[in-house]
């Protein structure tokens, strides 16, 4: 019986991952799971802790409690704040909150960013005709793409050009900002 469901977990993590068209890097990147681990589970070769299924189930956004009883997903997916994949970068003093759905990696993605004070995010350059949307939440931010830049304040928003080096810092003070990546 142990076999079994070990079996259907590593069918439908695969079905999952498979239907919203991610990598077993995007998923690994989503989940905190190594890449090995998500290809050996979903051979069915190691069995998850709980803790590896809850991070996995999150990043595939499918149902934890009926992943094996194959129950239908909500039609309203919810991930609380506290669940949302953070980044951490202490040496450029930047905060990263993942908000967009693991499904949507590669054709937009939705950050969180805050910056302490004078913090960068340097970004080299995403693939060709990349473009950022930004949104400043609180505080003031500079933003570089290419050879133009501009300052924006609280409420202020820019669109601009990430296939090419491009910066955000923020000015004078702490700062918050809401991203969207569109690689198309």
């Amino acid at each position: 019986m142990e076999q079994d469901i070990a079996t259907r977990l590593a069918t439908r993590l695969k079905e999952a991952r498979s239907a919203k068209g991610l990598s077993l890097e995007a998923v690994a990147k989503l989940s905190g799971v190594s890449r090995s681990m998500v290809s050996q589970i979903e051979r069915g070769e190691s069995s998850p802790t709980v803790a590896t299924l809850w991070n996995l189930t999150q990043a595939l956004q499918v149902d934890f409690a009926g992943l094996l009883e194959g129950r239908v997903e909500p039609a309203i997916r919810i991930v609380r704040v506290a669940a949302a994949p953070v980044i951490e970068d202490r040496e450029r003093a930047v905060h990263i909150r993942i908000l967009s759905a693991p499904h949507a990696v590669g054709d937009h993605e939705i950050y969180e960013i805050r910056f302490e004070p004078g913090a960068a995010l340097d970004s080299a350059p995403h693939r060709a005709g990349c473009r950022e949307d930004l949104v400043v939440l609180a505080g003031a931010v500079r933003v570089r793409s290419g050879d133009e830049e501009a300052r924006l304040e609280t409420g202020d928003s820019a669109n601009y050009a990430a296939d090419c080096p491009h910066c955000v810092t923020a000015e004078g003070g702490a700062a918050s900002v809401m991203m969207i990546v569109r690689n198309s």
